[in-house]
């Protein structure tokens, strides 16, 4: 991404998280960023690790009509979004004692929906200008169906699908579009996880490496390198290879 192109960035699921460090990163580049989530405090605490470039932008991007509303008046506030990291998410483990359709639900209305419902707005706004770069923020769990994450997981997966379904079609347009699947992120998502995390990133690492990603103009932005490549191969072994192996690496 050209100098020049580094202008305004939304990044939702801001205030906690890759999404804070990313803003804090982006914003020492120069960046004026929005960041969107529900509580407006972390926003503000954000906001607060920047001199004047971090601008709290409350959101819930479940919400459609919030979204629609959000985009325009973002952009009549702050000038037009070159970037949008739509980053917000929420994960739960489920076991079968928890199994409720509702958990399964929120997810979806989050971690899915919620980007497409911010995309609903952007579109038309980038395809005007003819540029634009969204990113979409997934996870390596995407890759392959993998215990506890039966509810995060297949919402993961189908944003990877529904970049790659999109890709052609906006490069048209003159709209990049990535997918950024991290590994394990130590953030308030994966602070209660009980189980071992392999290759466990640092917040302010993955944000580098996100942000270096988008800088180059990747489609998929993946790390930690050697956790990708790991589970990338698990997902092109049959299952009769690949349930023993994850049944003994997870011991579940």
């Amino acid at each position: 991404m050209d100098k020049q192109q580094r202008r305004l960035a939304w990044i939702t699921g801001g205030g906690t998280g890759i999404g804070r460090a990313l803003a804090q990163s982006l914003a020492a580049d120069g960046w004026q960023v929005v960041v969107s989530g529900r509580r407006q405090g972390p926003l503000e605490e954000t906001a607060a690790l920047a001199v004047s470039n971090i601008h709290p932008w409350p959101l819930d991007v479940s919400d459609l009509a919030a979204a629609r509303k959000a985009v325009p008046a973002i952009e009549a506030k702050h000038g037009p979004i070159s970037l949008a990291v739509l980053n917000a998410g929420m994960y739960s483990s489920i076991k079968l004692d928890t199994f409720k359709a509702e958990t399964f639900a929120d997810h979806m209305q989050v971690n899915y929906q919620g980007v497409v419902n911010c995309m609903d707005p952007l579109l038309p706004a980038m395809r005007a200008r003819k540029q634009g770069h969204l990113v979409l923020v997934a996870s390596v769990a995407g890759y392959r169906g993998l215990p506890l994450a039966s509810a995060y997981g297949p919402t993961k997966a189908a944003l990877i699908n529904l970049a790659e379904s999109l890709k052609y079609m906006l490069e048209k347009e003159g709209i990049r579009i990535s997918v950024c699947n991290p590994g394990f992120v130590e953030t308030p998502l994966t602070e209660n996880n009980k189980f071992p995390m392999p290759f466990l990133m640092q917040v302010d690492d993955a944000a580098l490496a996100m942000k270096r990603g988008i800088y180059s103009g990747k489609f998929e932005i993946a790390f930690p390198t050697r956790f990708v490549l790991l589970l990338k191969f698990f997902r092109i072994l049959p299952y009769t290879l690949y349930f023993p192996i994850i049944k003994k690496f997870t011991g579940r």
